[in-house]
């Protein structure tokens, strides 16, 4: 669209709260912004540049169209704003840098004998959830934590208090033992209570119920629970013990600083309940440069709270932020009660600040040398392979091609892409085998590099889509195998036009890389880094091919575990899968739940009980 009619649509803007959206010229969301009053926060990016900061002054160029939301308010512009940031992930908006989705632990209270799962997204189902965690590994840590000392249910099976034996979890003190009816539903939910307590950082009252059982227990002569109550109290001693007092009021504050550097911001909060430190977690922004302390804390105040499971009566921040009084509301809205908003100046609050300021930038100063460490690295990996593979250039863009199958049932490609050195997750692709019948690598390998190369000429007929991956070509295929993989791969390639680009095999056995022209592999030193390089690339390759494969081959035996019950046609076969979601869901569910689902009968619900 050009300028003039851009400035011309200004004029149709409403003079009302509400989201705006900046696109490019090739219809990407590069910024999303709210705005009081839409009229006059959209006209001001187009008027003079002078004040205006280098990153400002970009995002103005790059502005070829916008769009508009109007709210009824501002906080309803506030919340679009978060969803639309999550969903876009404009370049010219601060914002995490991670891709994923953070985990969760998610506690089904909603259940007669609730679960306790690790999860990557929140529902409104009624269950709790406590996160979000940067880390997954400290989420197992946590859960692993949480084993010890609370035995809670893990396994999959309907609880009625009635099996015959338990699992082994439970004669080794993993677990309650409901199954059996060693525990009931009663003292189940308070066994869950106390472990939602102790993700809460109240293990205060825990260790106080707890005395009070163990006193009972001790006074009705049952010394061995009174025992076993005891050595819980002294576990949950030794991890309050490694919990940091923060001060002695109990308190439940978030604590929220961070540093910067090159573009990036390193944010550190710390979570305080009952006047302890009982968690922190740190993220890293990107899209930082240019912009003010003030707009780096909004930006991640808004997406911090939108994902989190919990939020303290309490927020301390290293900055003041925009529209505080807005995200307060926000807050409120979403914890059910106030929430205050302070930057404290002095005292007690400072300090806390201070702590968590020079975590933040410590963390940064040992992410920082990790990135110098990885990126060093990386040019000397691909540096040895092109001396070793006798390239003209270092290799840039690497893909991978592997495939998987059983005997050519649920035949599957993978292509991975690795891109200086680093994943490049977003130009990962899969390919279902079509043309192939049976067990025929070489074939199958063939068809997923046709049909990737063919990309490319379809995508230069179609110069619009300038941000279409598939019209990037590689600068070295890999393909998982030896001679004959190799040799299928450049006959393919030449049948695509695309015979130039360097390909090669890589064995697994004795990791020998196979070179087109070459009777001999060759074998890269075993301590270089290019090598290190390949491996992760084919294996990489290996398990994104095998997952696909897996969850056909599941999808298959699913329905056909289904269909070989009599009165199970596709209709109710699909009614069932939507309704419980997996295999599992239907084996566990009761007659009942099965004949209450759309098109079942009792009659078939029975059948499908005593089938599966």
């Amino acid at each position: 669209m050009e300028r003039a009619q851009l400035k011309e649509r200004l004029g149709s803007l409403p003079a009302k709260p509400g989201v705006y959206l900046m696109k490019d010229a090739a219809g990407q969301v590069i910024y999303v912004g709210k705005a009081v009053h839409l009229r006059n926060r959209v006209r001001s990016y187009f008027r003079a540049s002078n004040g205006q900061t280098p990153k400002l002054r970009r995002l103005v160029e790059h502005i070829a169209d916008f769009e508009f939301i109007v709210t009824g308010s501002e906080l309803e512009a506030l919340i679009l704003e978060c969803n639309l940031i999550k969903r876009y992930r404009p370049r010219y908006n601060v914002r995490l840098k991670d891709d994923k989705r953070y985990p969760y632990i998610k506690i089904s209270v909603q259940d007669d004998f609730p679960r306790i799962y690790t999860v990557r997204r929140m529902h409104n189902d009624g269950a709790r959830y406590f996160g979000p965690y940067t880390s997954s590994k400290a989420v197992r840590q946590t859960m692993e934590l949480l084993r010890k000392l609370f035995p809670y249910v893990t396994c999959k099976r309907e609880i009625t208090g009635q099996d015959r034996r338990p699992c082994l979890y439970y004669h080794i003190g993993r677990c309650a033992g409901p199954c059996i009816g060693a525990i009931s539903e009663e003292e189940y939910r308070a066994l869950i209570e106390q472990i939602i307590l102790f993700l809460e950082g109240r293990q205060e009252r825990i260790i106080r119920d707890l005395r009070k059982q163990m006193e009972e227990a001790a006074h009705a002569l049952d010394f061995e629970r009174a025992a076993a109550l005891r050595d819980q109290i002294q576990a949950l001693q030794t991890v309050i013990e490694k919990q940091r007092i923060v001060f002695a009021a109990r308190n439940d504050e978030d604590v929220i600083a961070f540093a910067r550097g090159d573009g990036q911001a390193c944010v550190q909060a710390f979570f305080i309940r009952g006047g302890k430190l009982i968690g922190r977690e740190y993220f890293v922004l990107t899209g930082t440069q240019d912009k003010d302390s003030q707009e780096i804390m909004t930006s991640f105040v808004k997406q911090f709270y939108d994902k989190a499971a919990s939020i303290p009566s309490a927020i301390l921040l290293q900055h003041n932020i925009d529209e505080a009084m807005v995200i307060e509301s926000w807050l409120r809205q979403k914890r059910g009660t106030k929430v205050a908003i302070r930057v404290p100046r002095r005292g007690r609050g400072r300090a806390l600040i201070q702590m968590v300021a020079e975590n933040a930038a410590e963390t940064l100063a040992q992410l920082r040398a990790e990135w110098a460490a990885d990126e060093a690295r990386q040019v000397t990996a691909l540096d040895e392979l092109r001396k070793y593979l006798k390239l003209d250039e270092a290799p840039t863009r690497i893909e991978c091609y592997d495939i998987s199958n059983i005997q050519g049932r649920a035949a599957t490609g993978s292509m991975v892409v690795f891109a200086k050195g680093v994943p490049r997750k977003s130009d990962y692709r899969r390919f279902r085998i079509k043309t192939v019948q049976g067990a025929d690598d070489y074939a199958m390998l063939q068809e997923v590099l046709r049909r990737r190369f063919r990309r490319v000429g379809s995508r230069e007929q179609q110069p619009s889509d300038e941000q279409s991956s598939w019209g990037i070509l590689p600068d070295l295929v890999i393909v998982d195998g030896g001679k004959g993989q190799l040799n299928a791969a450049l006959e393919a390639m030449a049948e695509s036009g695309v015979e130039h680009i360097p390909a090669i095999g890589l064995a697994k056995k004795r990791e020998e890389v196979f070179l087109p022209g070459r009777s001999k592999p060759v074998l890269l030193p075993r301590d270089s880094e290019g090598l290190y390089l390949l491996q992760r690339v084919r294996d990489e390759a290996h398990r994104f091919a095998i997952t696909y494969h897996r969850r056909l081959r599941k999808k298959k035996g699913l329905a056909s575990a289904l269909d070989e019950i009599p009165g199970i046609g596709p209709r109710r076969r699909q009614a069932l899968l939507k309704h419980f979601g997996s295999l599992d869901a239907i084996r566990e569910a009761s007659v009942e739940e099965l004949a209450v689902v759309k098109s079942m009968n009792q009659e078939v619900a029975e059948r499908v009980k005593e089938r599966l």
